[in-house]
Parts: structure tokens; C-alpha cells; sequence
């Protein structure tokens, strides 16, 4: 029974025993339920709060202390520095004297033997380069057939634009986040080129394929790694929300564009393959994938610190302490010996077991403490095994160019658009870790040249 109006003294006069017993069962009921939805309320406004030092919250979403005006300490005096001559300047000018300024004196060669050198540097006009092929045809005048001439290679006719104008509009607008509207003014005013955001769109449409066909053996390469790196953002594609994973090795970065952010996500872009090591943070649709599990130690970082403002004194200091510590010896790990690495991997294991044998009070520590004696194997694989990065900020990086684009742009009004976007955001990305630039390897796979140099 629950009695939801005020009732007065008469109206609890005319009920009988059963119902007032009834009545006061049900408020302490009801009481209690309150109590307690009153103690998780208190709870939440004491927890810290969340910042980009102890959670996953970008930078841009923390609130930023206006710095204090200080005085400027003089700088210490230094050489200047000049900009380097080029090797090879496309013109030469000699500026030479023909007579003495002060007294007309005629001066040869002979009479101005010092030099002063130094480049200008300056654009020439820009234009498209129009080329107009006149295919001829006629009639053979012996066999009376119709004959036409052959399409000279490279000019095929369709669309008018070449292969270097479709690489540079993919450029602009994918890496410089450059949407339809301004990208047309840009072509008109810096390139002099007149073109509609329709045939923009129909540029991207048709680089699709060749995209895609470039983006395969890249997927190929990350399956194959034996270390695999992930990390994921979310993404808008025609109004909802979608989620951008971004999925690498030492070799290639592929990108999907999903409408789920779920573990058969990996599963399916895996298709069967299992790597030797997984590298991601502690999201449930991280787990799984690889034989063993190298956690990002900077999301444990800021899960730590998060903990030390909730007020843990037993556990949270002693872990950060310990994830700096480790964090060192990743960043020293190239000049130390294998032997020296066994070592420090087996002193960090003591001193995880001295810090696990004391069990935290406050609930974010709690909570830490219990998911690191789960997964404390997964903690310091990196310190053995030189291939393995102590973090997933390499994925992060992969995915931040797609954050900055999804704030200029917005959204993908289509599904083919974000499919031509992760396809092209993998190119650009695999390119540039075999040194060449997102032009050059947006150029290579629309041409159908590879992006991966082969081993």
C-alpha cells in the first residue's frame, strides 16, 4: 500500500488498525528508498570533479585559469638565425656596377669581387592548365567505314578534371577540413578555377573506388601485425551519431566509420586474425582481441589522479608514483639491455604487490584498486617486449585530424561520404609513416600506385 496524499487526523481516525499499520509499513518503505537515493546524490556531489587531468575529457572541455601577468625576464643575447640559401634557385640575377656611383668611374668585374647573396621567394600566377583534345573522325575514303581518332592517354573524356586537381581537392578537404562552400571560393580566388560544390561532391563520389582499392591492403597490413593499437571517437553521419575506430600497427593505420561503437566492431575488421598483443585503454570493446592486452598506462595515469582528488590516500599516490615510474623506463627503453629490462619488470611486479595488499576506502580507489588486480598482468608487457608502446597515443594522434574535422564541418550528410573519408584518412595517415606527404599518397592511390612501400 502507498499513500501519496496528506491525510489529516480524521481521516487517519476512520482507518482501522490493519491500515495504519499498513500505512506506517509502507511510509518507512518509502522512507528508506528516499534515504538512500539521497546518500548516492550526496555521494556524487562530493565525488571530485571530472577534468582532462583525471578522466578521458578532451583539453578544449576543461575550464582554463587566466594566466597571471609576471614581468619579462631579458633574454640572454644569441646569434641570429637566417634562412639557408636554396640549392638550386630556378633564376639567377647578377647585380653588378657599370660605374663608381660617386665619381663615374667605368668598374669591371675585376673591381666588385665581394658578393652579397640572398633569395626572393614569391609565387608565380596560378592557373588551371586547360588542354582541349579534338578527337577526329571521319570515313576511310578505300573501305568507307567510319574511323575516329584514339583518346590520347591521360585525357580520357568525362570529367574535366585531372587526376592532380581531384588529389588536391581531396586534400583541401580532408586534412585542411575545408568544407564544400569555402572550398570553391578557394579554388576561385587562389587558383582561378570556377567550380560548383556539386561537382566537388562528384569528384569525391568517384574517387570512392580507387579509395577503397588503396585502403584494402592497408586494413591487409594491420591485420597482420603481431601489435595492434586501437582507439575510437565518435563521428556524425547523417544526423546520428556513428563512431570513427581508429586501428594501426608500426606499419599502416586503417579507419572505419561505424554506426557502433561494440567489441563486434574489431571482430568483423579482424576476420579471424588474432594478434599477439592488443593496445588500447580499459573500454569494454577493447577486451578481447588479441592474446594478451598492453593497457595504455596515460588513461591509468588520469584514472589515478582522479582517485587522489576523491581523497585515497592508501592506494591511488602509490600507483601514480608507479605508472611514472614505469613510464621512464619505456622512455629509456631503446638504450637499455635486455637484462636491465627483465629486471626493472620484475621490480615493478614487487612493487605492484606491495601497493596491492592494502585495500583502499574511498570508491574511486576502490574501484581502480579491483580493476588493477584483475588486469595487473596487462600492466607492464611493454617493458620486456620492445615493440609494444607503453600507451595508445599513437591512436589518439590517428584519430585527432577527424576530431578538428568534425568540428569544422559537422557532419557527413551521406554514409558514402564517411566511407570516402575513412578510406582516404588511411591512406594519408599509412603514407605519411613510408615519408611521403597526404598529396603524394592521395596522388598514388587515385592513380593506382601504391602507398606502402614493400619491404
Amino acid at each position: 500500500m502507498r499513500f501519496t496524499v496528506w491525510m489529516n487526523r480524521d481521516a487517519l481516525l476512520a482507518f482501522s488498525k490493519d491500515d495504519l499499520i499498513a500505512l506506517i509499513l509502507a511510509q518507512q518503505a518509502q522512507i528508506e528508498a528516499l534515504g538512500a537515493r539521497i546518500a548516492e546524490l550526496e555521494a556524487r556531489l562530493n565525488a571530485p570533479p571530472k577534468t582532462p587531468d583525471n578522466s578521458s575529457m578532451p583539453p578544449s572541455a576543461g575550464q582554463k585559469p587566466n594566466r597571471p601577468d609576471r614581468p619579462r625576464k631579458p633574454r640572454c643575447g644569441r646569434l641570429g638565425i637566417t634562412r639557408a640559401l636554396a640549392e638550386h634557385p630556378d633564376c639567377v640575377i647578377d647585380a653588378t656596377l657599370a660605374a663608381c656611383p660617386h665619381c663615374a668611374h667605368g668598374l669591371g668585374p675585376a673591381d666588385q669581387p665581394d658578393l652579397h647573396a640572398y633569395d626572393h621567394v614569391d609565387l608565380p600566377p596560378i592557373r588551371p592548365v586547360v588542354t582541349r583534345v579534338n578527337r577526329h573522325h571521319g570515313t576511310c575514303p578505300r573501305c568507307r567505314k567510319r574511323v575516329v581518332a584514339p583518346v590520347p592517354e591521360g585525357f580520357e573524356p568525362g570529367s574535366p578534371f585531372g587526376p592532380g586537381l581531384c588529389a588536391l581537392i581531396l586534400h583541401l578537404h580532408v586534412t585542411q577540413a575545408i568544407g564544400f562552400e569555402r572550398l570553391t571560393r578557394l579554388l576561385a580566388e587562389v587558383f582561378g578555377l570556377t567550380i560548383s560544390e556539386g561537382a566537388i561532391a562528384n569528384i569525391l563520389a568517384r574517387a570512392q573506388a580507387p579509395l577503397l582499392a588503396a585502403a584494402a591492403p592497408i586494413a591487409d597490413a594491420v591485420r597482420a601485425s603481431p601489435v595492434i593499437g586501437s582507439d575510437q571517437t565518435s563521428a556524425r553521419v547523417g544526423g546520428k551519431t556513428w563512431w570513427q575506430w581508429a586501428l594501426l600497427s608500426s606499419t599502416a593505420v586503417c579507419h572505419l566509420i561505424v554506426p557502433r561503437r561494440a567489441a563486434s566492431v574489431v571482430t568483423n575488421f579482424l576476420a579471424g586474425a588474432r594478434p599477439e598483443i592488443w593496445v588500447a585503454d580499459r573500454y569494454g570493446g577493447q577486451i578481447g582481441h588479441g592474446e594478451a592486452r598492453q593497457l595504455c598506462l596515460a588513461h591509468l595515469l588520469r584514472d589515478a589522479q582522479y582517485a587522489i582528488d576523491g581523497g585515497d590516500t592508501v592506494f591511488a599516490l602509490g600507483f601514480k608514483l608507479l605508472l611514472l615510474r614505469a613510464m621512464s623506463i619505456g622512455r629509456r627503453r631503446p638504450r637499455l639491455k635486455d637484462s636491465t629490462l627483465r629486471q626493472y619488470h620484475g621490480d615493478l611486479e614487487r612493487r605492484l604487490d606491495r601497493l596491492l595488499s592494502r585495500s583502499p576506502d574511498t570508491p574511486a580507489a576502490r574501484r581502480l584498486f579491483n580493476a588493477m588486480r584483475r588486469d595487473r598482468d596487462d600492466l607492464f608487457r611493454f617493458v620486456t617486449r620492445r615493440d609494444v608502446p607503453y600507451t595508445n597515443n599513437a591512436s589518439e594522434r590517428a584519430l585527432r585530424p577527424s576530431v578538428i574535422f568534425r568540428k569544422v564541418t559537422g557532419c557527413f550528410r551521406s554514409h558514402w561520404g564517411a566511407k570516402v573519408y575513412a578510406a582516404a584518412a588511411s591512406v594519408i595517415a599509412t603514407g605519411r609513416l613510408h615519408g611521403l606527404t597526404a598529396l603524394q599518397a592521395l596522388s598514388n592511390a587515385l592513380a593506382g600506385r601504391p602507398v606502402m612501400r614493400t619491404a
